[in-house]
């Protein structure tokens, strides 16, 4: 018995009844509100702005905590030093160091294969430690690997192409005589040229950040990055086919340029070097068994460093070794090793290359962003996009001093640094100073390495932003709208290139975000019985209408785009359509809106040209609502609601009691109250309240006697729920002010309800009300608007209870909870 009654009270417990709440104030309108509890008007409202007088005087301070806030916001790297924990992540980003600054060093003299334009090695590895170096300081991802991107290179390239400057390496991989005078000053025009588009580029980002459009990447969505990511990662791939085959090509430039280069390398592969493809594909099965072989350190795993073991592994045998495949002896051995110092910028060719630079200076700084962000979800940091822009303009002004390309972003690099466990930009430092000082001193051994291997280390682990490919199901299921994205993005990167196609993302991103965010849905509202809560009629099945009010709930901002929607759905709810005013209906509201002396009907005025021009005249609305025509539609019901309203105490009360359609039927033979029958459960979503049910006010019987019936009114009430508009424009307003105007025309009236302040100051400075449109029709709550439509239109004939009717109420009906006005 003890256990029955133990389970008795464990069931009690988990079924209580939900907590009630009984509210009781006044009914309140925005203009009551405002005045009762002394509204602010900020200085954006009225007017201009006030300054007080004891402000006015200029003056300067100085605060420690802001000067602090400032450094650590201009050197990031501060952020990060001063809470660096040495034990716990110094072995971690020297591992990550060393595998970053030793494959750093062979793909540094890759360069000259893609590029055909051989730059000392001194130039090469100086140029890319300042940059890191320059990240290091300036940079906000923990993560980023900053270098050189084949794409960009290809891109500066095609760019001294179109200039007709003579390129130093032909198409059969040997180089002209450096001792030739002609040759020389075509090589060095081609470097300060070069020099000099970096320069540009780097200027261009400089000068963004400190105008502060790195907040355009806060409207880029995910889906955008992942989708241009994917599409950058198959460039890359495409762009390694010269080292993977072992062929020199032309790479095309221009629309479908990877489809062209792809068909180029197909025709070329009788030529390929077998030797080369082999030593790619075993590079990339030791990789891939890799990633079976996981190291744990601080309960934290790290990544075997494999890129590490395989190119100290490859530089001893291909040293000891010949393998008949090629690399970048053959080239570097040529190039004049010693150091160019910088040469004024060539400002001869400026207006042909500032926009390549700016396309440049985009790129650049968006693909470094994107990869960023990537990282810093995964490991759950910000990265300040503003700053990530002066961190990469002033990497590519370093850049430029050594006559090197457009950094942005080493995708390879900042894989291995990631994977292998790096935390903080330590890693990049590590790499840098060892990828330097190993460059300069032992460079010649790295000379010998396939150019093969280092093509399967890149392809390897650029391989990860593919698996992208496999959230195309998942944003079909999701969010269409992403999915449209994800495929236009990845189309036009792909198809376009880098540049071209991130405008045309952009474009297409920024046109999806304005159509989701001004597209109008409008919901009908019903009341939950016997509560304060409204629902849509279309997802509730027990929300109704109230007898003689349409509420609708506005779900989006009201602006010029979406404005007509709204007018057409509200016109078609209620049953009319607008028919533009006569010519005499439009004289006769101008003439309602002139002055007391304009009143008069005069066909010839005179009047000085001195004085000042009038004002035109405010037309309140220029159409008329009319009954739409249409076939009848007899509908029937099998219940009514019999509304009996009263005044109790000065607070506005009602009782509800659903009869039976027969009783209903015998009371008043044919009266047709249009609310739905329960056998049709999606009409009976929209089936109709009694006015009073509204208001559960248990002070109230029904009169139980015979009540004489009447037609069913029309509605007379509009109620607006404005809870969720943020803004209403100045065409919004003025077009919403008309609509107000034309239902007041024929004897609705329109309330708003749960409108923001800030679109109540919309309004004020919009010139919003009038005569008509005042802020008696706007209410701070939905219920309050439905109550003061009651209120205003009750029945004449309502009678006042007696004790007598209070006495025979129903004890359940007396426990439900009270709301008055």
């Amino acid at each position: 018995q003890k256990e029955n009654t133990a389970l008795d009270n464990d069931t009690v417990g988990t079924y209580r009844q939900p907590a009630a709440y009984r509210l009781q104030r006044e009914m309140q309108t925005e203009e009551h509100f405002q005045a009762y509890f002394e509204r602010k008007l900020s200085s954006t409202f009225r007017g201009a702005l006030q300054i007080p007088r004891e402000n006015r005087q200029l003056q300067c301070s100085f605060s420690w905590g802001r000067f602090r806030k400032i450094t650590l916001k201009m050197f990031p790297v501060l952020n990060w030093l001063f809470s660096y924990r040495f034990r716990e992540w110094f072995l971690r980003d020297l591992h990550a160091g060393l595998s970053v600054g030793m494959f750093q060093i062979p793909q540094g003299l890759l360069g000259v294969w893609l590029t055909r334009l051989p730059l000392p090695n001194i130039n090469g590895f100086l140029s890319a430690f300042c940059c890191s170096m320059t990240y290091v300081i300036f940079g906000t991802s923990h993560h980023i690997s900053v270098g050189s991107f084949s794409i960009l290179n290809v891109v500066v390239t095609n760019i001294l192409k179109s200039l007709n400057v003579n390129q130093t390496l032909s198409s059969n991989g040997s180089l002209d005589n450096f001792s030739d005078p002609a040759f020389m000053k075509d090589y060095m025009e081609a470097l300060t040229l070069t020099a000099s588009i970096t320069l540009l580029t780097g200027i261009i980002q400089l000068l963004l950040g400190c105008f502060c459009l790195g907040f355009v990447t806060t409207y880029v969505p995910k889906t955008l990055i992942d989708a241009y990511l994917t599409a950058a990662a198959l460039h890359v791939i495409v762009s390694q086919f010269t080292f993977i085959f072992d062929v020199m090509l032309d790479f095309y430039k221009g629309p479908l340029d990877i489809f062209y280069n792809l068909f180029h390398f197909f025709l070329a592969l009788p030529k390929a070097n077998a030797t080369s493809i082999l030593l790619f594909l075993l590079s990339m099965v030791a990789q891939r068994l890799n990633t079976s072989i996981m190291i744990t350190y601080k309960h934290s795993p790290i990544a075997f460093p494999m890129e590490l073991l395989l190119i100290i592994t490859v530089t001893i045998i291909s040293n000891r070794i010949h393998l008949h495949a090629e690399s970048s002896s053959a080239v570097i051995s040529m190039i004049p090793q010693r150091f160019l110092p910088p040469t004024p910028l060539d400002l001869s060719n400026l207006s042909k290359i500032i926009l390549h630079a700016f396309s440049l200076a985009i790129v650049s700084y968006f693909l470094l962003v994107f990869v960023g962000e990537r990282y810093a979800s995964l490991h759950n940091y910000n990265i300040a996009s503003n700053q990530e822009l002066i961190a990469v303009g002033l990497c590519n002004i370093c850049s430029s001093f050594f006559k090197s390309f457009v950094v942005s972003c080493a995708i390879s690099g900042t894989v291995i640094q990631e994977k292998t466990g790096g935390r903080t930009q330590l890693a990049a430092a590590i790499g840098a100073s060892m990828m330097l000082v190993i460059a300069l001193k032992l460079g010649h051994f790295f000379q010998m390495i396939p150019n093969g291997i280092l093509a399967a280390i890149v392809v390897f682990n650029v391989l990860p932003f593919l698996e992208k490919f496999l959230d195309i199901p998942i944003l079909w299921r999701r969010d269409k709208y992403h999915f449209v994205i994800w495929l236009v993005t990845f189309a036009a990167v792909l198809c376009l290139g880098l540049d071209v196609g991130l405008a045309i993302a952009m474009g297409f991103t920024f046109f999806i975000i304005t159509i989701r965010s001004h597209r109008m849905k409008m919901v009908v509202l019903g009341q939950i019985p016997n509560m304060n809560i409204y629902r849509s009629l279309s997802v509730y099945r027990a929300a109704r209408e109230i007898e003689g009010i349409k509420i609708f709930q506005c779900c989006s901002s009201i602006s010029f785009a979406n404005m007509n929607h709204f007018k057409t759905y509200l016109l078609h709810k209620m049953d009319v359509k607008a028919v533009p005013l006569d010519e005499s209906e439009m004289r006769a509201l101008i003439s309602l809106n002139l002055s007391d002396t304009a009143v008069e009907r005069k066909d010839l005025k005179c009047s000085c040209v001195c004085d000042p021009p009038l004002p035109p005249p405010r037309i309140p609305y220029t159409e008329k609502l009319v009954k739409r025509c249409h076939a009848d539609s007899d509908s029937s019901s099998s219940s009514v609601n019999l509304v009996h309203w009263s005044k109790y105490g000065d607070k506005l009360s009602s009782r509800t009691l659903l009869v039976g359609a027969a009783d209903a039927q015998r009371a008043s033979p044919g009266f047709n109250t249009g609310c739905r029958t329960e056998k049709n459960e999606d009409e009976g979503r929209g089936a109709c309240l009694s006015p009073g049910s509204a208001i559960d006010n248990s002070s109230v019987q029904l009169d139980r006697l015979e009540q004489p019936m009447y037609s069913p009114r029309l509605v007379h009430t509009i109620i607006l729920d404005f809870s969720m508009v943020q803004f209403v424009d100045l065409i919004g307003s003025e077009l919403l002010r008309q609509i107000i105007h034309m239902f007041h025309n024929i004897g609705i009236t329109v309330l708003i309800a749960g409108c923001h302040s800030s679109v109540i100051a919309d309004f004020e400075k919009n010139d919003f009300f009038d005569s008509c449109v005042t802020k008696e029709m706007f209410f701070l709550t939905l219920h309050d608007a439905v109550l003061a439509a009651l209120d205003k239109h009750q029945k004449p004939d309502e009678l006042e209870p007696t004790a007598e009717e209070f006495a025979e109420e129903p004890l359940a009906e007396q426990q439900k909870v009270e709301y008055l006005a």
